[in-house]
């Protein structure tokens, strides 16, 4: 690789911290926009006094299939250490898909020789929803097509419903075309249904270790059909809703599908499975589950010998799982490997809940430091509660570690997330939302403080939209959609399309560069060349432009 050459034009002396506000973009100034509607003096400030700009944070400008796709914080963050666009997952699994790669793989081929014709169970787990973050329905649709035309007998989905990345009580509508789509197929002879599910935050899908006894409830339901028993999953929803008023599909409880003979889809030996989601964090815990021998998180109770195979590798240094349908990306040569060759310190912060993004996503998808001399990490374990709860999270704690390592004058490079705006806009609580973005607010002020008393630069930005708009928009009208039944407005509860801000705090600035006014729609891909000159290093030739011209 490369090494990187000196610019020698900027010279602070303290460090360059990058603040990623997670899911604080830049949408409507109405009602429905938390950033809007908080106190945030500070960034009012900084927006009124510093360089800054709008950067994409969506669709293909982060190496989704489309400009209509919300961006998200792997894609998100991947990009921001990158310093270039590589295709993402979704647009990947689509390519392999369109392109028939995933039924030419090997794996695919083997879960067809276990599996057609026999009496062993296909069973295909993971989150029912278009969001297009995790998972994609139509990717489950496509592999239940292949399997019935290879001759695959008895498919059994294990769905977990979104209400976070689509509407907060959309899964019915994906339920029911699921259900229809099944039973088309049991007409022809085939024996697909539905055996078990639950809400995303509390089956199955926990990450980063948070919390193992989601992945627990997942496991029992799934595997052992030991969930609150129905008759149907659209039993088991409409029931859910029906005793607690309110709910959203996130957090509906876990459940398993029976009949007069008990589950109907317990997994057991023989049987093959894949989690068709392609992103990574949220399913790396289940894989562990099924694939390690030795495991210690829970009582597994028994573990079935089964094929299992992921939609996409999570973990390439960890390879988990063992087993694939679509290769992930190859991202190399991202800012902290070229800092890490060239000795430079850097150290980066979150909570549980975003603290592989500042690390795992922003590296590459890269589990390992680059250089373990020059590199130190801090995770500071997130609350177990929901987080409009305590909207305020870990952002205290952050900026504690973070002045204290400005303080220090070890490390050039600091970049921290705060996940206030998006695990709290994820839960569409208005009021709790705003408090995030005044948290946010706060905190950087601590920081601001140290940077001005030290010499240092903050580069302030998100990696997506979420808390800019808490209510839904009619597409035809523009206006919030309203809830015929309560005639309120639709709360919001996924990521959005809006950009994000880029503002660069510079108490030393001498009149050293400029705003790069030659890229045409800046995004975050800009940040990492950005980064590199403020520590007064030239970009590598093919990273994309940095968003300041250095005169």
């Amino acid at each position: 690789m490369e090494k990187l050459s000196k610019l020698e034009k900027i010279k602070r002396n303290g460090p360059v911290v990058l603040v990623i506000m997670d899911g604080m973009g830049l949408g409507r100034e109405d009602e429905g926009n938390a950033f809007f509607q908080a106190r945030t003096p500070n960034l009012g400030r900084l927006m009124g006094e510093c360089k800054w700009l709008k950067l994409k944070a969506h669709g293909t400008a982060v190496g989704l299939p489309a400009d209509d796709d919300m961006g998200n914080s792997e894609v998100g963050h991947n990009a921001l250490g990158a310093g270039r666009i590589f295709d993402q997952g979704a647009k990947l699994v689509e390519n392999a898909i369109l392109s028939k790669d995933i039924y030419r793989s090997s794996v695919w081929e083997e879960i067809v020789g276990r599996n057609s014709g026999q009496k062993s169970f296909l069973h295909l787990i993971g989150l029912l929803s278009d969001g297009n973050v995790h998972s994609h329905i139509k990717h489950l649709y496509s592999i239940i097509q292949e399997a019935s035309v290879s001759g695959i007998e008895n498919i059994r989905v294990h769905v977990l419903f979104d209400g976070r990345d689509v509407p907060e009580t959309s899964a019915h509508i994906y339920l029911k075309e699921l259900e229809d789509l099944l039973a088309g197929y049991r007409e022809r002879g085939m024996n697909y249904a539905v055996a078990s599910g639950g809400g995303r935050m509390v089956t199955t899908m926990d990450r980063y270790e948070a919390d193992w006894s989601i992945v627990k409830r997942g496991w029992d339901a799934h595997v052992l059909g030991k969930g609150r028993p129905f008759r149907s999953a659209m039993e088991a929803l409409e029931t859910f809703r029906s005793e607690k008023k309110g709910i959203i599909d996130q957090y509906l409880p876990e459940f398993t599908v029976v009949d007069d003979n008990g589950p109907v889809g317990a997994i057991n030996d023989g049987d093959s499975v894949v989690f068709f989601n392609f992103r990574g964090d949220r399913a790396i815990e289940i894989t562990k589950a099924f694939e390690q021998e030795s495991f210690s998180h829970f009582e597994r109770e028994r573990r079935p010998h089964v094929l299992y195979a992921g939609m996409m590798q999570y973990d390439g240094d960890l390879m988990i799982p063992e087993k694939y349908l679509v290769s992930p990306p190859k991202i190399d040569r991202t800012v902290s490997e070229f800092l890490a060759q060239a000795g430079v310190n850097q150290f980066a912060v979150s909570e549980t809940q975003k603290f592989g993004h500042v690390t795992y996503f922003w590296n590459g998808n890269r589990t390992e430091k680059f250089d373990e001399k020059t590199e130190e990490y801090c995770e500071i374990p997130s609350d177990r509660i929901e987080f409009n709860e305590r909207p305020w999270m870990k952002a205290g704690e952050i900026t504690d570690e973070v002045i204290n390592k400005i303080l220090s004058g070890k490390f050039p490079f600091i970049r921290l997330n705060y996940p206030n705006g998006d695990m709290v806009g994820h839960t569409g609580d208005l009021e709790a939302a705003i408090i995030a973005a005044e948290t946010v607010d706060l905190s950087l002020l601590r920081i601001l403080k140290v940077l001005r008393e030290t010499g240092g630069v903050a580069l302030i930005t998100a990696d997506h939209g979420n808390l800019d708009e808490m209510y839904e928009l009619d597409k035809k009208t523009g206006k919030f959609s309203v809830d015929p039944a309560t005639g309120e407005m639709r709360k919001k509860t996924s990521h959005t399309l809006n950009p994000v801000p880029f503002i660069i705090f510079d108490p030393g600035y001498g009149g050293e560069y400029e705003l790069n006014g030659e890229i045409s729609g800046p995004g975050l891909g800009n940040v990492a060349a950005t980064i590199l000159n403020f520590l007064d290093f030239e970009k590598p030739e093919d990273y994309l432009p940095s968003l300041i011209k250095v005169k």
